[in-house]
């Protein structure tokens, strides 16, 4: 029964937006009845426009990820063996840390226009230091004595860092995939809302503008529950790589510091 207790509060939530739709305690025009959002959700599949919009969105999330990555993981690394290097760096990410990516969304849109560029770069802003971060934090706290260990033993510095750093900074790193995984969703649904003629973002908008209430709730809806399906099948699939239950217990503590960190 414990695995089930966290969908009490959602059926709750669902049989008060029914039962106050059907004794009209809510004005239709503003919160409209749940089985007209499931009606309209049925018909925008049947139709093809949400596996369209949420086609797309998903793409420039996974663009945008891979993108991140592939930058982040690197520096990450550069400046977690090679402290000098981040006394360089510091200023300049700090700087850029502090500034929210919706906030650079009307520069990348002169920049790059409303193309797919711009939604990228969005992305990447937001999901670049959840990541960098955490793969700092992981590299830095590595065991010493185990690095002295790998010297003893004749280990080149390319094999101290794939045998002894990296699998020791992993739980970090994951973690902070996942935080970035999360980050990069939810800023490139602030840049469909912004500038798009495509995507769940920009379907939301849309329907505003049409004043229909019925898609902005689906759209709304499978926002929550694809971002949420995202980051269990993260979390699943990366757990198959963390075998032991005190590594486990690090990520988690791992990703509550982080998530304080940006709260």
């Amino acid at each position: 029964m414990k695995k089930y207790r966290g969908f009490v509060f959602p059926l709750a939530l669902i049989l008060l937006w029914a039962v106050g739709s059907e004794l009209g305690w809510f004005n239709s025009y503003i919160v409209p009845h749940p089985m007209r959002v499931l009606e309209t959700g049925i018909s925008l599949t049947k139709k093809g426009i949400l596996a369209k919009h949420l086609g797309i969105s998903l793409f420039r999330v996974l663009a945008g990820f891979v993108l991140t990555f592939s930058i982040a993981f690197p520096l990450a690394i550069l400046v977690g063996l090679n402290k000098k290097t981040y006394e360089y760096l510091s200023p300049s990410l700090e700087f850029v840390r502090h500034i929210p990516p919706i906030a650079m969304i009307p520069l990348l849109i002169l920049w790059f226009g409303i193309g797919e560029i711009s939604k990228i770069a969005v992305i990447i802003l937001a999901t670049f230091f959840p990541i960098f971060i955490n793969t700092v934090s992981g590299i830095a706290g590595c065991d010493n004595g185990l690095v002295e260990v790998g010297k003893t033993y004749g280990f080149t510095k390319w094999q101290t860092l794939v045998k002894i750093i990296l699998p020791q900074a992993l739980p970090s790193i994951l973690s902070g995939m996942q935080l970035g995984l999360g980050y990069s969703w939810r800023s490139l649904m602030g840049a469909e809302l912004i500038a798009a003629s495509s995507g769940i973002g920009y379907m939301i908008i849309e329907a505003e503008q049409l004043s229909r209430i019925d898609i902005i709730f689906v759209g709304i809806i499978v926002i929550g529950a694809l971002g949420y399906g995202i980051d269990y099948i993260f979390f699943k699939a990366t757990d198959r790589f963390l075998k032991w239950e005190d590594i486990n217990h690090d990520r988690d503590k791992n990703k509550e510091l982080i998530k304080d960190f940006y709260a």
